[in-house]
């Protein structure tokens, strides 16, 4: 009888750790907006519920910066910050936020989610930077950085030719705080004002929490493009805690 009870107990224990092992993880792209509204927003939502489906993540979207309290966001492994633009938490959301990346969250950063919280310190050193100007929607030169990490890199094209919105910073990242993986080459286009140092995509661990920033994303053409999106996943799974 007694070996019948413990061998039940690790059935109840594998069944557990199975559980787990197949749970959904979730996350929630946060859209809100206090300043330009980018037309392209519906369509990186989109694109992320199809990734997250390709890969059993569930997904909550949200414009209500509500969400932002605790403990409702430690329901989720990554928080996305979808072209968000100006002041878009109060105090009281900050704090949660802050909370949650100090408590191990993650952070995944599309384009305009440098164009926020210019007032917040802390968000820009998560960022890792901020956003200053841009010239015109045009196609540029981007030079991948191989990184042992994130291998689904050796797949992009060599150089990378495509069509976005291009950034300048008000200052660049530094390279010793963040984790370099593609650069935008500033010959191959017009309006650049960063020179020969001018990352587009990066990552970094940060304040005990997770930050991958990817400048594309303007272009509602970015949201369909193979290649974006196999670097969206990439940066998902690292602000997941999957790399």
């Amino acid at each position: 009888m007694r070996f019948l009870w413990i061998f039940g107990w690790l059935l109840c224990l594998v069944g557990y750790a199975q559980a787990q092992q197949i749970a959904p993880r979730r996350i929630l792209v946060f859209t809100k907006t206090a300043g330009y509204h980018h037309a392209s927003i519906p369509d990186g939502v989109k694109a992320i519920q199809q990734l997250a489906a390709q890969h059993q993540v569930e997904v909550d979207t949200t414009a209500d910066a509500g969400m932002f309290r605790m403990p409702e966001l430690k329901r989720y492994a990554a928080i996305v910050f979808l072209n968000t633009t100006g002041d878009v938490l109060d105090s009281l959301q900050q704090q949660a936020f802050q909370q949650y990346i100090r408590q191990g969250g993650g952070y995944l950063g599309i384009h305009a989610a440098a164009d926020c919280e210019y007032d917040w310190p802390w968000y820009g050193r998560l960022v890792g930077a901020y956003f200053k100007s841009h010239p015109a929607v045009q196609k540029a030169r981007l030079w991948i950085q191989l990184d042992p990490r994130f291998p689904e890199l050796e797949a992009l094209p060599h150089p990378w030719i495509r069509r976005d919105e291009w950034y300048n910073w008000r200052m660049p990242p530094a390279q010793s705080q963040v984790h370099i993986l593609v650069t935008l080459d500033e010959s191959s286009y017009t309006g650049g004002e960063n020179g020969d140092y001018h990352p587009v995509v990066w990552y970094h661990d940060f304040d005990g929490g997770r930050a991958f920033y990817m400048e594309f994303g303007h272009t509602s053409e970015s949201y369909t493009e193979p290649a974006f999106l196999q670097l969206l996943w990439a940066g998902l799974q690292y602000a997941m805690g999957e790399k």
